[in-house]
């Protein structure tokens, strides 16, 4: 993929409503297995019960190992005003625009002529109002389910870095990550 392209497909990205899009080398990406770990302590309610969460979605180091067979990834983000920092409400209608957002993506991604390639968003999956996980049936939209960037591994902290962006930013805020992970030499 030449230089123009990707900055034509950064700034198609744009288009769909996130802040910020930056290229970045997937061996500049730090994987963790241990954040699988944080996952099992079931914070968010989905762990066992959404087929893209653990520990359903597959085996920690097979995922991270896929991840490593791409070479680039469009790294991007979206950043919501906040009433406080304990608006959880906000912070849920925030969630909710990026997983809209990336669902958008998806549908550009597909379009764009890329060869293999992995999306990844934030949090859980959210295609569907109920996962069909808790009713033990098969995935309903196994082409648009998204898996997180935490659950193949993705040190999000990090990878906000390695792509030129904040983590946090700033008081009153929240931030949501998703990216495209893609061979630039594949078509």
């Amino acid at each position: 993929m030449t230089a123009a392209e990707k900055e034509r497909l950064r700034r198609r990205v744009l288009e769909e409503g996130v802040d910020r899009a930056a290229f970045v080398p997937v061996t500049e990406i730090r994987f963790d297995r241990s954040f699988r770990d944080i996952c099992a302590t079931n914070a968010c309610g989905n762990y066992g019960r959404c087929w893209m969460c653990p520990p359903d979605v597959g085996d920690i180091d097979e995922m991270m190992a896929r991840a490593k067979t791409f070479d680039t990834a469009l790294v991007y983000q979206t950043v919501d005003p906040l009433e406080d920092s304990f608006d959880f409400e906000g912070m849920m209608a925030a969630a909710a625009r990026s997983s809209r957002i990336s669902q958008g993506l998806t549908g550009v991604f597909r379009g764009w002529g890329l060869g293999r390639w992995l999306q990844l968003g934030a949090g859980g999956c959210h295609v569907c109002g109920q996962c069909a996980r808790r009713t033990n049936e098969p995935c309903r939209h196994p082409d648009l389910a998204l898996a997180s960037l935490e659950t193949y591994g993705v040190n999000v902290s990090q990878l906000a870095s390695a792509a030129g962006m904040n983590y946090i930013n700033g008081q009153n805020t929240v931030t949501y990550f998703g990216a495209l992970l893609f061979c630039e030499d594949e078509k």
